[in-house]
């Protein structure tokens, strides 16, 4: 299980807030129908009036996504790679443990699928947008919501 979300953002090249910009990832191990899909992210950017989306399910983007999570003793790291035909996000974002929550979360029907499932609001860290290989712009993000969790079958 993946979330990443800030709208408190700021051009690294310029200096300035990104007042109309927001960015959102999530997902993890989708269903459709009786399919479950492994590692699987949504994402899309609105930066300043310009829509980025980068979502598996429209196959004729050829959107492509690598993603790695890891946990240490203090931080949850989050790495993400995602691209389509026309456009390329980066996200690299820390979240303290310290300023996280270790949710003991269980489902409606009584079953508990997330052993360790974290949750926090203050990750920081950058993302970097591309339309073709030009960098459009690098992102420092904060107060960036954060989750990660293994789903158990």
């Amino acid at each position: 299980w993946v979330w990443l979300s800030s709208s408190n953002l700021t051009s690294e090249l310029s200096g300035k807030k990104l007042s109309d910009s927001v960015f959102d990832i999530g997902g993890g191990r989708p269903k459709c129908g009786p399919v479950v899909l492994d590692r699987k992210l949504l994402s899309a950017f609105w930066y300043e009036g310009r829509g980025f989306e980068f979502n598996f399910s429209k196959f004729w983007t050829f959107c492509r996504t690598k993603f790695d999570c890891k946990e240490t003793d203090t931080q949850i790291i989050w790495h993400v790679d995602q691209r389509t035909w026309r456009s390329r996000m980066i996200t690299d974002i820390t979240c303290e443990k310290k300023d996280m929550l270790l949710v003991n979360y269980e489902a409606p029907t009584g079953l508990k699928r997330h052993n360790r499932l974290w949750n926090g609001g203050n990750g920081k860290g950058t993302v970097q947008l591309y339309h073709g290989n030009k960098l459009i712009d690098r992102i420092h993000a904060e107060n960036i919501g954060c989750e990660w969790g293994e789903y158990t079958v």
